[in-house]
């Protein structure tokens, strides 16, 4: 009995037929994403970006949200954002370091301020509320924290492109590199859209993104590198639409794997990893998209010599 496949063995997609239309599709979500992180609505910078106090508060009884707002309004430490996390027994309090700024001249400072916003609350919640998390990132921390990761990115991807232009040539290393700014950008971008914490787990869920968006690619190039060497007569679009059909299952089952586990842990897993499993959900799903549709259709638009994929005494095999 034949078990029924996700993809045919040999399927006959026109990738590179659709190329211009997948441009358009490209040009449109990049822009979007540009508009999304620096006009509007913009990024919620997580307090490891913009410093701060974040405190997660836990009660056995639904908390009074009124109550709290009173509480820590009562300290004049300015706008406080408070919110549910994740059941009305649990709650958010975040305070900016802006607010609490002209309150102390001091990094250390904001340590008391957490302190005195813990004693309000217990204060006004009871002495059995627990305090599950307590972070508190100075300006300089925070100033750091974003020049790092910023870094890690740039490093990420500059090393991704040596790597691929030794591996194949510049040329395919631009290509790759193209996909995975296209990927990176994208993905901040949904994360924009949605308004999902950016904090340090969400640069860690980048990077992910980024070494799987290059390691698609590569799998892409690997093949149609062997069937340059194949296939010396081969039109360029035919060879690289047959390299995609050929590494086609593997691409889908692997994304789709990945994906529908990262689903789980989106819906079930808690607000703590929603912002981390979104950004590498969706940066899986736009990086297999760039691996089909960007960063091999690039070679066709820029053009592939064959000359490097010679092999000594290798037979010609026609189209």
């Amino acid at each position: 009995m034949k078990l029924m496949k996700l993809i045919p063995d040999e399927t006959r997609i026109p990738f590179t037929k659709w190329r211009w239309h997948a441009l358009a599709l490209t040009i449109a979500m990049f822009a979007g994403s540009l508009i999304a992180i620096f006009v509007a609505p913009g990024l919620n910078y997580g307090v490891d970006f913009r410093g701060g106090i974040t405190i997660e508060v836990e009660d056995t009884t639904p908390i009074d949200l009124g109550a709290v707002r009173d509480a820590v309004g009562a300290l004049d430490l300015g706008g406080a954002k408070i919110q549910e996390f994740g059941s009305p027994q649990e709650i958010v309090v975040a305070i900016e370091s802006s607010t609490v700024e002209g309150k102390t001249n001091a990094d250390a400072g904001q340590q008391r301020v957490a302190q005195l916003v813990q004693d309000a609350l217990r204060e006004a919640l009871g002495d059995d509320v627990k305090f599950e998390r307590v972070e508190v990132v100075g300006p300089t921390v925070s100033g750091e924290l974003t020049r790092r990761g910023i870094m890690a990115v740039v490093l990420a991807t500059v090393m991704m492109l040596a790597y691929i232009a030794f591996r194949f040539q510049f040329q395919w290393g631009a290509g790759a590199v193209l996909g995975v700014i296209h990927d990176t950008v994208i993905t901040i971008g949904l994360i924009a859209l949605f308004q999902f914490s950016f904090d340090l787990n969400v640069i860690a869920a980048i990077l992910t993104v980024i070494g799987y968006s290059v390691n698609d690619t590569v799998v892409v190039y690997d093949r149609i590198r062997e069937n340059l060497r194949k296939y010396k007569k081969m039109p360029l679009a035919e060879l690289i639409d047959q390299s995609l059909n050929e590494t086609l299952t593997r691409t889908v089952v692997t994304g789709g794997t990945a994906i529908l586990a990262l689903a789980a842990l989106v819906l079930l897993g808690g607000d703590v990893l929603r912002g981390f499993c979104f950004a590498i959900m969706f940066g899986i799903a736009v990086g297999t998209y760039s691996s089909l549709f960007v960063a091999a259709p690039f070679l066709l638009i820029t053009g592939v010599k064959r000359d490097w994929a010679k092999v000594k005494g290798a037979a010609t095999v026609g189209a």
